[in-house]
């Protein structure tokens, strides 16, 4: 498992001086420097024609002023009719990235509001896993996902690697197909998984090879994931990671990487062990990318110990996880963000239509980590 030492950048942002500030200053009489009195030498009072004169010039420097503030908040005004980007997102550095989508900036800005108003009492995070929490790809080369991490490892024959692959090959691009419905997907993805399980079963994988298997991959968390974790833990936020791979994997990467709190719950495909920690099964139900509403209804008895965390900040990268939350009675504010990393130009407005935010090739939880920081 590789954690990489990347420092983030971010693009130059500047801001415009508030015109309201130098106002304040002016009209209290502070400008920055020392002003003469109207008394001349030795107290004696300056001539009516010279204080008249200073009191035009104030008068016309004042509603100059005011005009000023006016036209400044007009500005706004129209900056907002017109949808341009709003106040917070515009504060936000994170958010002048390139890889930043929004197709309704004012409503973002809106949730973001009530969940900052709302603060740490009443945040809950859902996210996924695969491609959400961990990444997409490094430096060019894809990086695994829980299943690839045993797709790939040393246990598994080569003829059984040979058979995942071309399971991956033929049901991923149904998948990602932008032309089929989540309907149309549905028995082909159950029957990917089935498949796929059942070949993991017979090379009699041992658990207790598992954290070998996880060091040796190139699994990796997204930029950022320990202040996105640590903070969250600090701050007890309930985080529900809602992963369609394997339970068993993930939960080995994030304790690798020593952000398995005890406010983290993980909902997943767990396998199953003989008495000798040998893979006999998986256990319970078949979780796959487009029956998560399904499954977000079964956790219902944990959403219910939350009941009073209903603004709720969701990651993830399929439109099968916009259901992730489904199990939630009590929703005030929900923010959607998807991360579009295969695809981009088929998907692109199908995404922005869905989540709130979308970010395109991200390999970073700088934006989930900027709006942490506003709220907790």
């Amino acid at each position: 498992m590789v954690f990489p030492n990347v420092v983030p950048s971010f693009p130059s942002v500047w801001y415009r001086r508030d015109p309201s500030a130098s106002a304040a200053r002016r009209l209290s009489g502070d400008t920055g420097t020392s002003q003469p009195s109207i008394l001349g030498e030795g107290g004696a009072a300056m001539d009516r024609t010279s204080v008249a004169k200073m009191g035009a010039v104030a008068s016309a420097s004042v509603c100059a002023l005011v005009g000023g503030v006016v036209l400044a908040q007009y500005i706004f005004t129209v900056k907002k009719k017109t949808g341009r980007k709003t106040k917070i997102i515009e504060m936000m550095p994170e958010f002048q990235k390139k890889t930043v989508h929004i197709k309704d900036p004012g409503r973002v800005e809106e949730i973001i509001c009530g969940l900052i108003k709302g603060g740490a009492a009443k945040l809950q995070i859902i996210t996924d896993f695969d491609m959400t929490l961990s990444r997409f790809s490094y430096n060019g080369k894809r990086c695994p996902t829980c299943h690839n991490v045993i797709d790939n490892c040393k246990l598994i024959t080569e003829e059984c690697r040979k058979k995942l692959l071309q399971l991956k090959e033929t049901y991923y691009a149904i998948e990602i197909d932008p032309d089929l419905t989540i309907e149309e997907k549905y028995p082909y993805i159950v029957e990917w998984y089935n498949k796929s399980h059942t070949l993991l079963v017979e090379q009699g994988l041992q658990k207790d090879k598992f954290a070998e298997i996880v060091r040796e991959s190139d699994v990796m968390l997204k930029e950022g994931y320990e202040n996105f974790f640590d903070k969250l833990n600090e701050h007890n936020i309930p985080v529900f990671i809602f992963s369609a791979g394997i339970g068993d994997i993930l939960e080995e990467v994030i304790h690798q990487a020593g952000v398995y709190h005890s406010n983290v719950k993980v909902v997943s495909n767990f396998m199953d062990f003989d008495e000798n920690g040998v893979l006999k099964g998986f256990k319970g139900e078949l979780i796959h990318v487009y029956n998560k509403h399904d499954g977000a209804l079964k956790n219902t008895e944990y959403f219910k110990q939350l009941k009073d965390n209903s603004n709720i900040i969701l990651l993830g990268d399929s439109q099968g996880d916009l259901t992730m939350a489904d199990g939630v009675a009590n929703v005030e504010h929900i923010l959607k963000i998807g991360y579009l990393n295969d695809k981009v130009e088929e998907l692109l407005e199908k995404y922005m239509d869905s989540y709130d935010i979308v970010l395109v090739k991200d390999e970073s939880l700088d934006v989930a980590n900027s709006i942490l920081q506003k709220i907790l």
